[in-house]
């Protein structure tokens, strides 16, 4: 019953979102909407020039939602717009979005699944 289900998968970008604390959520709302599969949402402290205040320029800081997530390479760029606009990443302090190329990654796929790609190969 040992079987190797580890597939390879190829054409894949990951999308990585930063945003103010607890709009995480919205960035994955967004992109499951515009076809994304799943997300993964963790916290992150961030320091910039924006915050730092006062007479001594202390830096106070941020708290930030970075939601990564992996896209095929033909759905990376209309997901990232969806999310650009949904969460309001033009307006200052909205955040920033960046894709990243992979070359390959490595995941489990259930044989049904294995075989139904397969199946859809020529």
């Amino acid at each position: 019953m040992s079987e190797n289900n580890i597939s390879l998968l190829t054409d894949v970008v990951q999308i990585t979102c930063v945003v103010a604390n607890g709009k995480g959520e919205d960035v994955v709302k967004a992109a499951q909407g515009a076809g994304a599969a799943g997300a993964l949402i963790h916290s992150a402290r961030g320091v910039g020039v924006r915050e730092r205040v006062g007479l001594l320029g202390i830096a106070i800081e941020a708290e930030r939602d970075v939601v990564e997530m992996l896209v095929g390479s033909d759905q990376a760029e209309m997901i990232a717009h969806t999310i650009f606009l949904t969460v309001g990443l033009g307006q200052p302090g909205g955040g920033f979005i960046y894709l990243t190329p992979l070359e390959s990654a490595a995941t489990y796929l259930p044989k049904e699944i294995r075989n139904r790609l397969k199946e859809q190969t020529p």
